[in-house]
């Protein structure tokens, strides 16, 4: 069945689209309007077990091509999304409320060059060989496909995370079954479609639609699925963690951040501010990587507190589909709903609102779900608007003194994804990188991204390390083999 006959978004089993076993369905709402996009599949169980079936039946053929086969065909399936970009990017501002020009510009690429960049890395992924000198021997290790793989990806930035789990997976000689999010399903759909034009053999791929509760848990519990690549919310992680580990299956978690974007006197003043604007607020603030909690030493906090909320103003709350809006709609109305709850949390915290705080209201489209932008200066880093992961156009201000003050309160707190650091002074650099617990800095730029680096976190912002060589070894299994041999 081919995806552009049908008005809903179904499943991608064994190179075909087809409807869910329970013909159970989930309504997509467009979020800059309160309108419906179509309905989505809801799966259960049993459309994982044919998504298995079919991976099963595909994952020898997969497993054993040539390093040259699955190259070409993950760069193939690069060049089509280059060439969809429009269409693939006006899906994904449909389902996700972001502005069409960062999906356009800026994450749609980012799926092709995820697809690109494996395809390359996969072959120049070495193994290892150890002589043991006086033993007559040697040691060598094979990195072998794991098998039938899940990937689970989250809804802020749909294509460039579902493509950042399943081309690494897919290089490395696993056959995957792979599931959206409920709230931003299409162009994950799509790329099912490109996929067979690319060439992909059947059953390699799986997509599957519906809710994480159903979909979700059900390839989280199948017994034949041997890894699980998984990007979310903490809590969701922490129960992704608890169904998995007792089965032993191989576990990435990449989870929620509140990340301090700290800013020095010595700073480039207008590239910190300039870059803090696209920091704070960037996708609405739907981004892991968002510097949510801002530092800025005392000599030039006012000044720097009164030009961020004069630019923050600047800032354009319009329909996601307009050229000239920077601040789009919130993904879903839970969503919507939740972050618009920690407003409540201002007057309890002793903290004082600088600018936004409310709803935003779109001409024409009063049933989308905008909120301003929002800056809100706290009294102290342990209240919740610094603790907890608020994941909306919503940053908090604070000034420091000195080194020792500002790595306490970077530190004092659950997460450990990343950190933003603007500075002049190569030796502080060095000194905070080492001291703040998270796993990517940043100095003097933000979301620059190497895709050879690896990527994740420390405390409760994940597991493990995806990205360039740390995803290849993550979607294979070591395997040491030594031979002896006589003089």
């Amino acid at each position: 069945m081919n995806r552009s006959n049908s008005p809903a978004t179904i499943n991608f089993i064994n190179g075909t689209y087809c409807h869910p076993v329970e013909d159970g369905w989930i309504e997509n709402i467009n979020p800059a309007d309160g309108t419906s996009l179509g309905r989505i599949a809801d799966s259960t169980e049993k459309d994982i077990e044919q998504a298995v079936i079919a991976a099963s039946n595909a994952q020898t053929q997969w497993g054993e091509s040539t390093l040259e086969q699955r190259s070409r065909i993950l760069s193939k399936i690069g060049d089509l999304i280059e060439e969809n970009i429009e269409s693939l990017a006006i899906a994904e501002c449909e389902d996700s409320g972001k502005p069409i020009s960062r999906a356009r510009a800026i994450e749609i690429p980012r799926a092709a060059s995820n697809f690109h960049f494996f395809a390359n890395a996969i072959t120049q992924f070495s193994s290892e060989s150890h002589e043991s000198v006086g033993q007559n021997a040697i040691n060598f290790t094979l990195r072998q496909p794991l098998g039938v793989v899940g990937c689970i990806s989250p809804w802020n930035l749909p294509l460039y995370l579902f493509t950042w789990k399943i081309a690494p997976a897919l290089a490395a000689g696993n056959c995957v079954i792979a599931k959206p999010s409920e709230l931003t399903p299409r162009t994950a759909s799509m790329l099912g479609e490109l996929c067979n034009q690319a060439g992909l053999p059947a059953g390699v791929l799986n997509i599957v639609q519906g809710t994480g509760a159903r979909t979700g848990q059900a390839i989280l519990e199948h017994e034949k699925i041997k890894a699980i690549s998984f990007t979310g919310g903490t809590a969701t992680g922490e129960h992704v963690a608890r169904v998995v580990a007792p089965k032993f299956k191989k576990l990435s978690l990449e989870l929620g951040g509140k990340n301090p974007n700290i800013v020095f006197a010595d700073c480039n003043y207008e590239r910190a501010l300039e870059t803090t604007i696209q920091s704070s607020f960037a996708n609405q603030g739907q981004i892991c990587l968002c510097g949510s909690r801002i530092f800025v030493e005392s000599s030039i906090y006012e000044k720097f507190k009164t030009d961020l909320v004069e630019r923050t103003g600047q800032l354009t709350i319009g329909h996601p589909a307009e050229k000239e809006t920077t601040i789009g709609a919130m993904v879903s109305g839970d969503h919507y709903r939740k972050v618009l709850s920690y407003f409540d949390e201002i007057d309890s915290a002793n903290a004082s609102l600088l600018c936004g705080g409310k709803p935003a209201t779109v001409a024409g489209y009063e049933q989308g779900f905008y909120i301003e932008p929002t800056i809100i200066e706290v009294q102290h880093n342990r209240c919740r608007l610094n603790q907890e992961e608020i994941f909306g156009p919503v940053v908090t201000l604070m000034p420091f003194n000195n080194e020792e003050e500002l790595i306490e309160m970077a530190n004092d707190v659950r997460y450990g994804l990343s950190a933003t650091i603007w500075t002049r002074d190569l030796d502080r650099t060095m000194r905070l990188s080492k001291k703040i617990e998270c796993g990517v800095v940043w100095i003097n730029t933000w979301l620059m991204r190497d895709l050879r680096t690896p990527f994740g976190g420390m405390k409760d912002s994940g597991v493990g390390r995806e990205g360039g060589q740390e995803a290849l070894r993550f979607f294979t299994e070591p395997k040491n083999i030594c031979i002896a041999f006589e003089n």
